[in-house]
């Protein structure tokens, strides 16, 4: 297996270990390896070719499609919601343990 594609498996390791962790901890390594993902991609494509960097930008975009969604609605204008442990605690609105 080549070098690009080790890599790639390893993002997407780190990827799903990021996924497991709670939403809030989920910002920074999210983000890293969201700008990490079209250096990935490029060098895939140099050693494999047209359709094996196609196949990887999906699979990619599927690990990413709610931040894409939630960007897109935001561009186009539309309403957007974080989810329940995104929105910030009001005062008084403490869950009980």
């Amino acid at each position: 297996m080549s070098t690009s594609l080790i890599l790639g498996c390893l993002w997407v390791v780190a990827s799903t270990i990021t996924a497991l962790l709670p939403m809030r901890r989920q910002m920074i390594p999210g983000l890293a390896l969201l700008l990490a993902a079209p250096a990935l991609l490029w060098f895939i494509a140099s050693e494999h070719g047209f359709w094996v960097f196609v196949l990887t930008l999906l699979a990619a975009l599927s690990l990413f499609r709610n931040p894409i969604i939630y960007f897109a609605r935001r561009a186009m204008g539309l309403t957007v919601s974080l989810p329940s442990e995104m929105q910030p605690e009001r005062p008084g609105e403490r869950e009980s343990k």
